[in-house]
């Protein structure tokens, strides 16, 4: 079977791509900083859990070699954490917003590239976002350009970037960053906006169910490749 791990997977679109890869016969690990919320939400749905803060290296470390001990490989690494970062634009908050999106997924994906070569079908998923997309901000018709969202955009054009280095640094495992839709959780509650969890969660599982010759070092959304 398919081992998965999704980080930041208690809630929101992480715990919907869990439930619906749990559907497809996935070995799914709930990844949490939250051990109460992760355990709790790893029951409810019937999968395993790792406690994983993307922050702290040492969390990091322990989740991967959890896996590894129990399953010997990693298939699908879905880095999901991430936070919208809107309660200050400040050095702190910088730090914290960078260190979360786009530092985090360099912790957890350089902790999981060993057990990803163990994989005959090795395959990186990266919740970006199409507010990180130079494109998309700097156009008057698209929703993007109206949204004040500096740090979560600057951060998720960072999480791009790295996706594209990633996918160039190992061509034999599959890296792509996606633009899941705007999304009804607990993120967007302040803008009132988002389509069902459920919607945009069927977007990460199809990337995350990707064959051998599936795309690399892409940024998309569920009508295919947005442009940069």
């Amino acid at each position: 079977m398919t081992v998965t791990l999704i980080t930041g997977a208690n809630k929101g679109i992480g715990f919907e791509t869990a439930k619906q890869l749990l559907e497809l016969g996935h070995v799914v690990y709930v990844g949490a900083r939250d051990a109460e919320r992760g355990e709790k939400a790893a029951a409810e749905l019937g999968t395993r859990f790792v406690q994983l803060d993307v922050t702290d290296d040492a969390s990091v470390a322990a989740a991967l070699a959890a896996i590894d001990a129990e399953e010997g490989r990693l298939d699908v690494l879905v880095n999901n954490a991430g936070i919208l970062a809107t309660e200050a634009l400040d050095g702190p908050m910088a730090l914290r917003a960078f260190d979360t999106n786009a530092v985090g997924i360099v912790r957890v994906t350089e902790a999981a590239l060993p057990l990803l070569r163990k994989s005959s079908n090795p395959n990186v998923v990266n919740i970006s976002s199409s507010l990180g997309s130079f494109w998309a901000v700097t156009n008057p018709e698209r929703p993007e350009f109206g949204l004040p969202l500096a740090l979560y955009a600057a951060s998720k054009s960072a999480a791009t970037m790295l996706t594209v280095q990633y996918a160039k640094a190992h061509p034999g495992i599959k890296f792509n960053a996606l633009e899941p839709g705007a999304t009804a959780t607990d993120m967007t509650a302040a803008f009132g906006i988002g389509r069902p969890v459920q919607e945009s969660a069927r977007v990460v599982v199809r990337f995350a169910t990707f064959g051998p010759d599936g795309p690399t070092g892409t940024l998309q959304d569920e009508s295919g490749e947005l442009p940069w």
